[in-house]
């Protein structure tokens, strides 16, 4: 390090010289490549089904009644068991009007269960990507 001369009140001076460094970045933009090439492939694929279904099915059956009851006694939709009893009414003329039931349906609902299996080809699609460049485009190795 150098050092001053000797300074008026007899001291030595020693000067220590400070540096800095300064960095600058600039941007460009570099053409990487010319583009890319895409392959898409589509594969059916089986694919077996084996579900249980529901299904109802109704039994609809007729049974003549042919009574006569009051016009305000007419009987309404009702259940008997799991069988739906749907009266059908007719109205007769006589001296007095009243309601004769000419006949119920009675509904039965019976659940089956069956069994079902299917195969069915479902698709899928693979993608590939392929990058390529010009030859002047690459970077030495």
């Amino acid at each position: 390090m150098p050092i001053d001369p000797v300074q008026p009140n007899g001291q030595d001076k020693l000067v220590v010289p400070v540096i800095r460094e300064e960095v600058q970045a600039d941007k460009r933009i570099v053409d990487t490549g010319r583009g890319v090439r895409i392959h898409k492939t589509v594969a059916e694929l089986p694919c077996h089904i084996d579900e249980r279904l529901l299904r109802d099915e109704v039994e609809v059956s007729h049974v003549p009644v042919d009574r006569i009851v009051p016009l305000d006694a007419a009987p309404a939709t009702r259940y008997e068991g799991e069988t739906l009893v749907v009266p059908i009414l007719e109205e007769v003329l006589v001296v007095e009007r009243r309601v004769r039931i000419k006949e119920e349906l009675r509904i039965t609902r019976t659940r089956r269960e069956e069994h079902h299996a299917e195969t069915v080809m479902l698709k899928s699609e693979q993608v590939s990507v392929e990058r390529f460049e010009e030859a002047g485009d690459r970077p030495p190795e």
